[in-house]
């Protein structure tokens, strides 16, 4: 028996459990995958003492960084992002940390890029912001950072926005929690009006289907994504890499 998780806070929403466990009945594959919601990365080492049978785990907010001390190794990807959101643990015991976010985000944001898509706009700092950056760059997509505080890494508040500023990048990714499910009438607060229908508005959000970040956006005549995609190939690299570490 192969033994999956999430580990997150506040999780019982999420997409992975319910995608692994269709995928494990359709192929009838030997495997379990459960949601392990700990209230905080303090209770990382009391899980892996009471499930010492775990194989693998992925990660999700608000542990993609703060699991890092935790673990024994990271590949050079997840070391150069400084996010992990895949744990393969051996048959020793040892834990490594992979980041296949940036391999989702690449496959699905890539078919809509087009050649003014030159600048991006990262609206958050969590985990995943730092995998959508190394991706970014790997595709020589310059970008800025959003957030509600500046900082060295971050150029912009939500308060310095300007239309003209919006108008000036030309795609837009919104890595923050607003908007997800129940919470469904919450959205950046950002000069909407700059957006074109040059813009290429990606939302990491996959629940609700539509956010109302998107549907603005689309009302503005973006282009838009919203985040399923992303997942389905993260889950799917991350299950390639449990394979492999297995």
């Amino acid at each position: 028996m192969f033994k999956l998780g999430l580990l997150g806070k506040n999780i019982d929403y999420s997409f992975s459990r319910g995608y692994f466990s269709k995928k494990f009945e359709a192929e009838e594959l030997s495997c379990t995958y459960e949601n392990f919601d700990i209230e905080d990365i303090s209770d990382f080492e009391h899980l892996l003492k009471t499930h010492p049978d775990i194989s693998g785990l992925n990660v999700t907010i608000p542990y993609k960084e703060q699991i890092i001390p935790y673990l024994d190794t990271l590949d050079k990807k997840a070391k150069k992002i400084g996010a992990v959101n895949t744990i393969t643990i051996n048959s020793k015991g040892k834990l490594k940390g992979h980041n296949t976010d940036c391999y989702g985000f690449k496959k699905s944001i890539k078919p809509f890029l087009k050649s003014h898509h030159k600048k991006a706009l990262i609206l958050g700092t969590g985990g995943a912001s730092k995998a959508i950056a190394y991706t970014l760059k790997k595709l020589k997509i310059k970008y800025d950072y959003v957030s509600r505080q500046k900082s060295d890494s971050v150029k912009f508040t939500y308060d310095d926005l300007t239309i003209d500023h919006i108008k000036s990048y030309k795609v837009i990714i919104n890595c923050t929690p607003l908007g997800t499910h129940p919470n469904i009438n919450s959205c950046p607060n950002l000069p909407y009006d700059g957006i074109s229908n040059k813009h290429l508005v990606f939302d990491l959000i996959y629940n609700p289907e539509e956010t109302k970040f998107l549907k603005i956006a689309k009302l503005q005549g973006a282009s838009t994504i919203n985040g399923y995609q992303m997942l389905v190939f993260q889950a799917e690299k991350s299950w390639k890499i449990w394979n492999l570490y297995s």
